[in-house]
């Protein structure tokens, strides 16, 4: 690599047709190569060239391999080719290569708190959850704690979406396959979906909720007055992930979104968008993020018309031009019935994480004759937008996981407070104490192991409880609490009636 990089060799591009590639790569006996061009079209195909080393790629590159200052490589694994564990084992070496030393240092340093930060280790220290083989891969199993965390998360939800004007339904698991040829998701997902059957039906277990809404929708006659309309479920779906890229929480094959579908006359649709944007950017400053935007554009496997399309499109581009947001433009990556506006978090670190996605949907309402009475007493098909604020919770828990290092913030932590006694003399005192934090809400648990005070503050510090209540006898006896702090050590003695007071304001301040 050093030695490529001193030479300075050029990045040359140029275009071959299929059967130029064809050609090309069996005269090279490159077969990998060979079975990705045989599966493209009939289209030009980009190919760059340094030295005597060709490869298929879009582009673009560098001008030429001086330009690499810094590099290293950085692991070696094994991995099945194309992902697919029937195809075979490939080595695979990992490395990264920057513009400078010090952008390297940087990118190694995020690396190395990544490490620190990896959810699935911090999941297993905190018994959270876990990723059983005889349940099977990308299937999450909840520990105490980590569904007490996931409730948190969805009583959160609940609520901002009830006081937004959302109304809760829930759709059924399976579907009959019938519906999903209709909407489309057979022709265009179904490599993503599973199937079974029940009394010689085939059915479809839903990759995502738009159909049980829509049919909610369709169940009696809509006037332009009840619109707009706004279904949120808290939806579990199920797809089909090659065991690849299966990654913790972050990649599943099961997993529960926090999907919604507005139903709104064309007319409605720029308030409904700016909505939303509204309401994904007040959750994440709640959660601390900052974020960039994308708008993803048709993709080549579609549905729908060209105008209703360009509609679509436009009411996107609108929106977030009225709100004056900056975003770059993801070509062809739509969802096969609209565009979408997808919102990329950033954590501690630096990295982005698909979260909120906006999606503008022409097309399924037409598909599925949903309607409305307009104003002038005819029937109009009305606008749908798909939308998740989270996204998908296993993942969002995944990322939050890793920007807070397992340290959550208090109103998130699926433990608050832990009462600690320094003797058996205070137990009576300190299972008092723990009683009364739970009868207010507080998410409370007790230590009175025959241990030194010593380990039970160091064994709360390692299950990174936000606060520490230490009953010893000058406590006992002024019916008091000694308050300890995961980060700023001990802070006072309260009266507990106090020490609550200052809980519940954090809370409800939803303090980072």
């Amino acid at each position: 690599m050093r030695d490529i990089i001193k030479q300075k060799l050029p990045f040359k591009r140029f275009i071959l047709t299929k059967a130029e590639a064809v050609e090309l790569f069996q005269k090279q006996g490159a077969d990998y190569k060979l079975e990705l061009v045989s599966e493209l079209d009939n289209q030009p195909i980009s190919m760059y060239q340094q030295g005597d080393f060709t490869d298929l790629c879009r582009g673009p590159h560098i001008l030429h391999t001086g330009m690499v200052k810094a590099f290293k490589l950085l692991s070696v694994a094994g991995a099945y080719w194309r992902g697919n564990e029937h195809n075979k084992m490939l080595q695979r070496i990992y490395g990264t290569a920057f513009a400078d030393k010090k952008r390297l240092k940087q990118h190694l340093f995020r690396l190395e708190e990544a490490k620190k930060r990896d959810h699935r280790k911090l999941g297993q220290e905190l018994d959270l959850f876990s990723i059983h083989p005889d349940v099977g891969a990308g299937l999450i199993i909840y520990h105490p704690k980590g569904a007490m965390l996931r409730n948190i998360l969805e009583d959160f939800e609940k609520k901002e979406h009830l006081r937004r004007g959302y109304q809760l339904v829930m759709g059924p698991q399976l579907l009959k396959l019938d519906l999903w040829k209709k909407s489309g998701h057979y022709d265009n997902y179904r490599e993503n979906m599973y199937f079974t059957e029940i009394d010689g039906r085939k059915y479809g277990i839903k990759p995502m909720n738009c159909l049980a809404h829509m049919l909610i929708y369709k169940s009696k006659i809509r006037s332009y007055r009840d619109l707009p309309i706004r279904y949120f479920e808290l939806g579990a779906v199920y797809r089909h992930e090659k065991s690849g890229v299966l990654h913790g929480l972050m990649r599943v094959r099961g997993f529960t979104q926090d999907d919604a579908h507005i139903l709104c006359t064309p007319q409605q649709l720029n308030d409904e968008i700016i909505g939303v944007i509204d309401f994904v950017q007040e959750v994440m400053d709640i959660f601390g993020f900052s974020y960039d935007i994308e708008i993803s554009t048709r993709p080549a496997k579609s549905i729908g018309s060209d105008e209703a399309w360009q509609l679509a499109t436009d009411a996107l581009y609108n929106a977030l031009n009225i709100k004056g947001l900056p975003y770059t433009i993801n070509e062809g990556d739509g969802a096969f019935y609209g565009p979408k506006i997808d919102v990329k978090l950033r954590d501690a670190i630096g990295r982005s994480w698909q979260c909120a996605t906006i999606q503008c949907d022409f097309t399924l309402p037409d598909k599925f004759k949903l309607c409305y009475i307009g104003e002038d007493g005819k029937r109009h098909t009305p606008v749908m937008l798909h939308r998740v604020i989270l996204g998908a919770l296993e993942r969002f828990m995944g990322v939050l996981i890793e920007h807070y290092t397992g340290a959550f913030p208090l109103w998130l932590s699926p433990v608050q407070v832990k009462v600690l006694n320094i003797t058996d003399n205070q137990k009576d005192y300190a299972e008092s104490v723990a009683r009364e934090l739970i009868e207010q809400d507080i998410r409370a648990e007790i230590d009175i192991r025959g241990e030194k005070i010593g380990l039970k503050i160091k064994d709360a510090q390692l299950e990174k409880i936000p606060y520490m209540l230490i009953i010893g006898d000058k406590e006992k006896d002024s019916n008091q609490v000694a308050v300890r702090h995961r980060k700023k050590g001990r802070q006072a003695t309260l009266p507990l009636e106090e020490f609550i007071k200052q809980v519940k304001t954090e809370v409800n301040q939803k303090s980072q």
